[in-house]
């Protein structure tokens, strides 16, 4: 067993703690804490930003949180689940593939009535060319960070070598894929297809970090393509 994958499974309390908040909370970021019920009483933009933080605070900063407080070794922990530049090497070569790919994916996507229908989260973040760039930042650092590290970091390492890396990786993918439930039919089967292949490479990587461009670069260029066409409307 890789070293890595080693301290991934020797801080037990910790993980096994992690897991459970981080169960518990996609249980409330799917109801009552998701941006659609966020809207409720408040500013369209207000409620998504929010819903940004409330993800970020949930799978990643109290996650980190508990990993410094009840893990003998909590840097060692958090470069097991994914929090570390891993085998850059590779990570880089993955992604000089990978980027191109996924701004064409979101250009097709783009061009799909339901992404349209769904996509920015926030109609108003297209307002201007200013909301929007400080939208798109607060939705990598806040939202694809933390959803990385939540599915292929938390939900994925420590259970490796229990299960296996097929397992681990059906486990990961399935969780994130019924995350997207509510969204367009093709964005769910990309998710499932997506599940596979960042759980591979942050497996491959030691690594969270290149998944995590790899899914901004979909979504972002997703947002940016239907931002670039409701200007050319304006």
């Amino acid at each position: 067993m890789d070293i890595w994958l080693e301290r991934a499974a020797g801080s037990g309390f910790a993980t096994a703690l992690i897991t459970v908040e981080v169960s518990l909370a996609l249980t409330f970021l799917a109801t009552v804490l998701h941006f659609r019920r966020l809207r409720r009483g408040r500013l369209d933009l207000e409620a998504v930003l929010l819903y940004f933080i409330f993800f970020f605070s949930l799978l990643f900063a109290i996650p980190c949180l508990i990993a410094v407080l009840a893990a003998p070794q909590p840097a060692a922990l958090l470069s097991s689940l994914g929090l570390a530049l891993g085998r850059t090497r590779l990570g880089l070569l993955i992604l000089a593939a990978g980027i191109p790919v996924a701004i064409a994916s979101g250009l097709i996507g783009s061009r799909n009535p339901g992404m349209q229908r769904l996509y920015p989260f926030s109609k108003k973040a297209c307002v201007n060319l200013m909301t929007f760039v400080l939208y798109e930042s607060s939705y990598f650092i806040f939202y694809y960070l933390a959803w990385e590290f939540a599915f292929r970091g938390l939900l994925f390492f420590p259970f490796v070598p229990a299960i296996g890396l097929l397992p681990a990786l059906a486990m990961q993918t399935t969780a994130s894929t019924l995350y997207h439930i509510g969204h367009p039919d093709s964005e769910v089967f990309a998710a499932f297809a997506a599940g596979f292949a960042f759980g591979l490479i942050a497996y491959a990587t030691h690594s969270i970090l290149y998944t995590t461009v790899l899914h901004a670069a979909a979504g972002i260029s997703t947002d940016t393509f239907l931002y670039l066409r409701t200007r050319s409307k304006a």
